[in-house]
């Protein structure tokens, strides 16, 4: 029994270690993300509709897996997270994935400064290797 339990721990232990040590997916050179109908310092009514640009690469739902393709995650008045080697995490009005590959969605705002950033990501939630990142762009919502 005792070598059992020894066994069953080490393979929790391999385990953990492949999905901590998981490779970020590549992707290719040149590929970028955008927003198409928004521009930095743009004045906006509610509700505020954001298209998303893709460009050298495709987007496939999350789970997918397939070559140079990913997903959107909408980042909304927050920073990319430092570590950029686990899943982005859900957080309610500031991280918001499109694993459906999802182009455009609306948003109601507070009136005020905003900030918007697009970052693809696999079919893990994992950014890619390099992060396919816009530029972050600040918009003021009006009313």
């Amino acid at each position: 029994m005792r070598m059992f339990a020894i066994a069953a721990a080490l393979a929790l232990a391999a385990s953990v270690t492949a999905v901590q040590s998981q490779e970020r997916t590549p992707s290719p050179h040149g590929a970028k993300v955008y927003f198409e109908n928004l521009k930095d310092g743009a004045k906006v009514t509610n509700p505020v509709t954001v298209k998303f640009g893709i460009k050298g690469m495709t987007l496939a739902p999350a789970g997918t897996k397939m070559d140079n393709s990913g997903h959107h995650h909408l980042l909304i008045d927050t920073d990319p997270p430092a570590d950029l080697s686990k899943p982005l995490p859900v957080v309610e009005n500031k991280v918001v994935h499109f694993g459906k590959a999802q182009t455009e969605t609306t948003l109601t705002l507070p009136p005020g400064k905003h900030t918007l950033q697009l970052l693809l990501a696999d079919q893990n939630h994992i950014p890619h290797d390099p992060p396919v990142m816009s530029k972050k762009i600040t918009i003021t919502v009006t009313q």
